[in-house]
């Protein structure tokens, strides 16, 4: 698929991981190689084909994952033994586990600024800052992306929180849209018949493939929208693609002023599509609303399941490098709960330019 943005594709290298053992490193590093044109270790077992959901490395596929009990709560302390895995329903032996979560942390906030959101955008500014503030260490780094009538990198990657707050406060809602009363509808903004509307899965597509799969480590996406998109050239499902194939875990908080879509009789059908791209990918939908302490209280969840994440390696009984998509399950033998991603497409990896 072709590049839909002029933005500067990056191949960035050298990222610490810490104290982890060269096996470790590859059983977790190498699944995070990039999906489209990945970054060639120079070695020749480190296949890195783009795990939809994962990333095949010559013959290790790493992922991160969650574990919960039946009331949502996280759970600590679990071995390799607790679980077990399975690719296209086969079982497969697991080579490495780690509950460790000190990787670095590459993190994309996408957030909606179509007019829909505008009794919203203040609010997300002020939680979102204040959650980057909370998560990133001097390890991690993050970049912002708005997103309405069209997508915008307006801050590139940083460790520097000032500058990803300074971004967010940037973000103006866009104009596309009237206001003064219709028949019926005491007011309010109202979406113009012209409005291009919203390029949410378009958005999706551009944090992924050219932000987050030239990325290694772990790798995280959160979307604060209303779930609706009107206007992508591409369909949900190249969004989906597009996330699973740069490893990359998405959340979405649904913020949406109800009202706005009550007031006008209009359909709020996004958190179906939503659910779709953070099922495949390991993540989830929380809905906020426009609450600002349900909205808060989002973001401490999200930063406790990326502070909580195990993960394992294995080498896939089926070898070849097809460019197919394996489907994954991680079940843990105490029946919890496992929050993980759907699977990862075995492509083999392209060599760098000499």
């Amino acid at each position: 698929m072709t590049q839909l943005f002029a933005f500067p594709r990056f191949l960035r290298t050298g990222i610490s991981v810490g104290l982890f053992s060269l096996l470790m490193i590859a059983a977790v590093l190498a699944p995070q190689a990039s999906a489209q044109n990945p970054p060639e270790s120079q070695k020749p077992d480190s296949d890195q084909g783009p795990a939809g959901t994962l990333k095949v490395n010559v013959n290790v596929v790493g992922l991160f994952f969650n574990v919960k009990d039946k009331h949502g709560a996280l759970i600590p302390n679990l071995t390799k033994d607790d679980f077990q895995v399975f690719e296209d329903g086969t079982p497969q032996t697991i080579k490495y586990f780690s509950a460790d979560s000190n990787l670095p942390l590459t993190l994309g906030m996408l957030i909606d600024s179509s007019g829909s959101q505008r009794n919203v955008l203040d609010m997300e500014k002020q939680v979102g800052g204040a959650f980057l503030r909370q998560i990133l260490t001097d390890k991690d780094e993050a970049y912002v992306i708005d997103f309405n009538i069209d997508a915008e990198l307006v801050q590139d990657y940083t460790r520097d929180v000032h500058r990803l707050q300074a971004a967010l406060n940037k973000v103006k809602i866009n104009t596309g849209y009237t206001t003064g009363p219709i028949p019926g509808a005491g007011g309010g903004p109202v979406p113009t018949a012209n409005s291009p509307g919203t390029v949410l899965y378009d958005a999706v597509y551009l944090s992924a493939h050219d932000m987050l799969a030239k990325e290694i480590g772990r790798k995280a996406m959160i979307i604060l929208t209303d779930g609706e998109d009107e206007g992508s050239r591409l369909k949900i499902k190249d969004a989906v693609e597009a996330a699973q194939k740069a490893d990359a875990i998405v959340y979405v908080l649904l913020c949406a002023d109800r009202g706005f879509y009550g007031s006008f009789q209009m359909g709020y059908s996004g958190e179906g599509e939503m659910r779709k791209l953070t099922e495949a990918t390991g993540g989830r939908v929380i809905n906020v609303g426009n609450k600002f302490d349900k909205l808060r209280e989002a973001f401490d969840q999200i930063a406790a399941e990326l502070r909580s994440q195990y993960n394992l390696g294995y080498t896939p009984t089926n070898t070849k490098l097809d460019g197919g998509y394996r489907k994954l399950e991680i079940k843990c033998k105490q029946n919890h709960k496992v929050q993980s991603r759907a699977g990862y497409y075995a492509t083999a990896r392209e060599p760098l330019p000499q």
